[in-house]
C-alpha cells in the first residue's frame, strides 16, 4: 500500500497530476477539490494516497487532505459505489459538506450529485452516518440544529399540501434572514411567502 508520495509535481490537471519522486512519475488521480489546494506545477507537493488494485489496472488516488482520503475510503466502501463515483462526489461537493449532509441524513444533498440516484443516496447515507460520526468525530462533522429544523418545518408544509421545491426555496430564504429559528417560526413564516 502506497501511504503518500512526495515530491515535484511535473502536470496538473483538473483530473489528475503527476509526481516525480526520485525519477519515477507516478500519475494520481485527485478530486477537483484537491486540484483548488494544489500550487502550480514544477513545485513540491505531498499526497495521501490510495491505491485501488483490479484485475486489469492499479490506480493510484491522491488527496490534499487526509480527511478527504478517509472520506473516499469510507464512500467507496458502500455498494454501488465506486472509485470513480466517489471521485465525483468529492468533486461536486467539498468533502465537509458531504460528512455533514451525512450526519444529518441529508439525502436531497448527495442525490444532486450527477450519477448518484435516490436508491444509492439513502444507502450511502444508511451505511455511513454512525462512520462518519466515529471516524471523524462530532467536532469535525457539524449537524446543524436548523437542519433538523427545517425537515421537520418541510414536513408540515408538505403535510399541509404545500409541494416540496417551492416550499424548501422559502424554507432556505427564512433560514438565512433568521438567526436560529424555531420549527414553529418557520411554519410561520412560510406560510405568510407561500
Amino acid at each position: 500500500m502506497i501511504h503518500h508520495l512526495k515530491g515535484r509535481m511535473v502536470e496538473k490537471n483538473p483530473t489528475y497530476v503527476v509526481i516525480d519522486c526520485n525519477g519515477v512519475g507516478y500519475m494520481v488521480h485527485i478530486s477537483l477539490h484537491t486540484f483548488s489546494l494544489l500550487n502550480d506545477a514544477g513545485e513540491a507537493i505531498e499526497l495521501f494516497t490510495h491505491l485501488q488494485v483490479k484485475e486489469d489496472s492499479h490506480s493510484l488516488f491522491g488527496f490534499r487532505e487526509k480527511s478527504e482520503r478517509d472520506l473516499f475510503r469510507l464512500l467507496i466502501s458502500v455498494s454501488g459505489v465506486g472509485a470513480s463515483t466517489a471521485r465525483t462526489m468529492l468533486s461536486s461537493i467539498e468533502p465537509k459538506n458531504i460528512m455533514e449532509a451525512i450526519a444529518s441524513g441529508d439525502a436531497a444533498t448527495v442525490q444532486r450529485i450527477k450519477g448518484i440516484g435516490a436508491k444509492t443516496a439513502q444507502r450511502v447515507i444508511l451505511e455511513l452516518k454512525d462512520k462518519v460520526l466515529k471516524v471523524f468525530g462530532e467536532g469535525e462533522v457539524f449537524t446543524s440544529q436548523n437542519n433538523t429544523n427545517k425537515e421537520e418545518a418541510l414536513s408540515a408544509l408538505e403535510t399541509l399540501g404545500f409541494a416540496r421545491k417551492p416550499a424548501e426555496k422559502v424554507v432556505e430564504k427564512i433560514l438565512k434572514q433568521t438567526t436560529d429559528p424555531t420549527v414553529e417560526t418557520i411554519i410561520k413564516l412560510a406560510l405568510k411567502n407561500l
